[in-house]
């Protein structure tokens, strides 16, 4: 059966101060495995904290998350991929625009500070620096919402309005953004749209599940078709005792399904929902759980512009029993 490892890249000579709860390289000697005489091997992370990643292409980026079916991971994947840019040092912008529905402050625990949304700032009732709520841990993540819960946008409002929104962003006098994330709302209808317009590549993020796989080909499609090519794949909620059972695909499976690079892979972490009530984004948690670090390195290939590669890996053998032997 076919499952996913992480292959990790090293940079042996450390030219960057890690960030808090960043892991210390030290020596670890093994006496099982080591001779008398051998030298002692040096463990290091799968997260490149020795380094600063480098960021790859043209500033802003506008990246949009979306998967065409609610309930994949779409908002808490922008809260964690967003704060763990911040923590990498560069300035995001994260943009929900969910109408109506926005849950992107409560993930955030910024939920009692949005006084002013995207909707004010086209009534002239506000400056956009007004509506942007920045995050008291990282003051280089901010956020900002389209419009309050229970309201409705004005007829006018579309993707030209978010394109100049994001324009607004970019000519600010404090300077433009390294990252603009757009949290997009589920479905395909004119949400969907108004949110992809600005953007200029995509993360998708699935699970290993058929409707949500019919779904993402389907969001493949219109993202081709608004001219959006750079589209990385992000799977969600995996869990490698089913895929080694068979009750679930492998991550190569949906990669060769969907045909995407892959951006990272997402264990399933019960610390998730926790995390959500406690609007603590799971990447914060320190010691870091396996889902915190699989957002981490998926933001860390976003910045360079990286993917992953899925390997195959031996399938367990099935229990026999005591029928088995007689043909049962």
């Amino acid at each position: 059966m076919l499952a996913l490892h992480l292959l990790p890249a090293l940079n042996p000579k450390p030219s960057f101060t890690p960030n808090r709860g960043a892991a210390a390289l030290k020596p670890f000697r093994n006496p099982k495995t080591l001779k008398p005489n051998s030298s002692p091997f040096t463990v290091r992370s799968l997260l490149q904290y020795n380094r600063k990643p480098q960021l790859s292409g043209d500033t802003p980026r506008v990246v949009v998350i979306t998967s065409g079916k609610g309930g994949v991971g779409k908002t808490t994947t922008t809260a964690n991929v967003g704060l763990s840019l911040a923590r990498f040092g560069f300035s995001v912008v994260a943009i929900d625009a969910d109408v109506g529905l926005r849950n992107l402050d409560l993930l955030l625990g910024l939920e009692n500070r949005v006084n002013y949304t995207v909707v004010e700032v086209l009534n002239g009732d506000c400056r956009l620096d007004q509506a942007l709520v920045r995050d008291k841990r990282w003051s280089n993540f901010e956020l900002l919402c389209i419009s309050k819960p229970r309201s409705k946008l004005p007829m006018g409002f579309g993707g030209k309005a978010l394109v100049w929104v994001v324009d607004a962003l970019k000519a600010r006098p404090e300077g433009s953004p390294d990252f603009i994330l757009i949290d997009c709302p589920a479905g395909i209808d004119a949400g969907f749209i108004t949110a992809i317009t600005p953007a200029n590549e995509a993360v998708l993020v699935t699970t290993p599940d058929i409707t949500s796989l019919r779904d993402a080909d389907r969001v493949i499609g219109l993202l081709e078709c608004d001219g959006i090519r750079d589209i990385k794949m992000m799977v969600n909620r995996v869990r490698t005792d089913m895929i080694k059972g068979e009750d679930m695909m492998s991550v190569l499976d949906v990669q060769e399904m969907l045909g995407l690079s892959l951006l990272g892979m997402i264990p399933e972490d019960t610390e998730v929902i926790r995390s959500t009530n406690r609007g603590y984004p799971l990447v914060l948690n320190r010691p870091p759980t396996l889902a915190g670090l699989a957002f981490e390195q998926a933001a860390w290939r976003l910045v360079e512009q990286d993917t992953m590669k899925a390997v195959m890996v031996e399938e367990e053998p099935k229990k026999r029993s005591f029928f088995s032997f007689f043909g049962g």
